[in-house]
C-alpha cells in the first residue's frame, strides 16, 4: 500500500511541478513583455523586475489550482487508462485509499492559496502599484511612449518616436475643452524636446516649427497659425500623486477588508463591493479542492492516455469556473441579486459534483 501511495504521490508532484511552471510562465508573459518596455524606456532592470515579482504572489495564487486539475486529470487518466486503477481495487485497495495522499496534499494547497488571496496577493499588488508611483516620479521621461496616446488633464498627446534621451520626433497634440468633448487646438510638430525640473516635478514639452489649428465656432474652418517654438508642461508629480494606493479593495488585505466593511457599515453605506472581493478570494482559494473533486472521477471515467485530451478538458474546466467567476463578479454594483453568494456557485457546483461521481466509481 505504501509502495502504491508513494507511486501515485511521485507521478502526481511532478506533473503538478511542471504545470505549475508553465502555467506561471504564460500568465507572467504579458508581464515579462511590460519589463522589456519598461527598460527600453530608460527605467533600471530592478525596478523592472521588481515589478515582476510583486505580481508572482497574485500569478501563484490562480495557477496552482489549476495546477491540480491538470495533474489529476493527466495521471488518473493514464492510470486509469492503464487499468491501474481497476488492478488496485481488484487488490482490495479502495478509491480513498489511492487518493488519500492526494487529498492531504491538496489540503495543504488549499491553505497556501487561502493564504496568498487573502494576504500575500493583495499586499504584493500594491507594492507594484506603489512602485509604478516611484518610477513614474523618479523616471518621469517614461511616461512619454512613442506611438502610444499620453492623456492628461486636457491634454492629449502623441509622439511617433523618441530622439536620444530628450528629443521628440513627429508631434502631435490635442487640447481639449474642460468637459473633454471638444478639441480646441490641434497642434503639430515634426520635432521637440523634453526639459524636466524634477524639483517642481514639471516636464516642459517643447515643440519647434509647430502648426497650430484654432477651431472656431459655428462650424466655420479652423484658423491656422504658426509658433517657432511652443512649451507647454505636464505636472507628472502631481498626476502620480492622485494614485491613492490600497483604497480599492483589490489591494486589501484580509485584516483591511474587515475594518473597511466595518466602517462603511457604520456610516450606513453599502459594503457590497467589499464582500464580493472578500467572497471571490476566499472562493478562489478554495477551488483547489473543487478542482480535485471533480476532476478525479473524471479523469478517470474517461480513461484517456492522451496528454492533449486531458490537456484539453483541463482548460475547459478551469476556463469555465473562472469565466463563471467573474461574471458573477461583475454584479457588485447590483447587491439585489447578492453577488457575494453567487460566487459559490461554481464551487458548490464542482465540489457536489466530483462527490457524486467519485461515490458513483466507488459503487461500480
Amino acid at each position: 500500500m505504501r509502495i502504491l501511495n508513494v507511486y501515485v504521490t511521485k507521478n502526481f508532484l511532478s506533473t503538478g511541478f511542471v504545470a505549475i511552471v508553465v502555467l506561471t510562465f504564460g500568465l507572467m508573459g504579458v508581464n515579462l513583455i511590460k519589463i522589456f518596455e519598461f527598460m527600453s524606456r530608460g527605467i533600471p532592470f530592478s525596478s523592472a523586475s521588481a515589478f515582476l515579482f510583486f505580481l508572482m504572489p497574485t500569478a501563484f495564487s490562480l495557477t496552482i489550482p489549476v495546477s491540480i486539475l491538470v495533474s489529476v486529470m493527466l495521471v488518473f487518466g493514464r492510470l486509469s487508462a492503464d487499468n491501474e486503477i481497476t488492478a488496485m481495487r481488484a487488490c482490495g485497495i479502495s478509491i480513498l485509499q489511492i487518493i488519500s495522499p492526494i487529498i492531504i496534499i491538496t489540503f495543504g494547497l488549499t491553505c497556501l492559496c487561502l493564504y496568498l488571496q487573502l494576504e500575500l496577493a493583495p499586499f504584493f499588488s500594491s507594492k507594484a502599484k506603489d512602485l509604478i508611483k516611484g518610477v513614474g516620479v523618479m523616471y518621469p521621461l517614461a511616461i512619454l511612449e512613442p506611438g502610444r496616446p499620453i492623456e492628461y488633464e486636457n491634454f492629449n498627446i502623441y509622439i511617433d518616436d523618441r530622439v536620444g534621451e530628450n528629443g521628440l520626433k513627429d508631434i502631435q497634440v490635442f487640447i481639449l475643452s474642460k468637459d473633454r468633448t471638444k478639441v480646441e487646438q490641434d497642434i503639430t510638430a515634426t520635432k521637440g524636446r523634453i526639459e524636466v525640473d524634477s524639483e517642481k516635478e514639471i516636464m516642459n514639452i517643447i515643440l519647434e516649427n509647430a502648426t497650430v489649428k484654432i477651431a472656431e465656432a459655428n462650424d466655420e474652418p479652423p484658423r491656422i497659425t504658426f509658433s517657432k517654438e511652443m512649451e507647454f508642461g505636464i505636472d507628472y508629480g502631481k498626476n502620480f500623486n492622485k494614485m491613492h494606493i490600497g483604497e480599492k479593495p483589490h489591494f486589501m488585505t484580509l485584516k483591511e477588508l474587515f475594518g473597511s466593511t466595518k466602517f462603511m457599515r457604520g456610516k450606513g453605506e453599502s459594503t457590497t463591493k467589499l464582500e464580493v472581493e472578500l467572497n471571490q478570494r476566499i472562493a478562489l482559494g478554495l477551488s483547489p479542492i473543487a478542482f480535485l473533486l471533480l476532476g478525479l472521477p473524471l479523469a478517470i471515467r474517461t480513461s484517456r492516455r492522451e496528454t492533449s485530451v486531458n490537456l484539453f478538458l483541463s482548460v475547459i474546466l478551469a476556463g469555465a469556473y473562472f469565466i463563471s467567476i467573474m461574471i458573477f463578479q461583475a454584479f457588485d454594483t447590483k447587491p439585489q441579486y447578492h453577488p457575494e453568494l453567487l460566487l459559490w456557485i461554481p464551487n458548490i457546483v464542482y465540489q457536489a459534483g466530483g462527490i457524486y461521481f467519485l461515490f458513483k466509481i466507488a459503487r461500480t
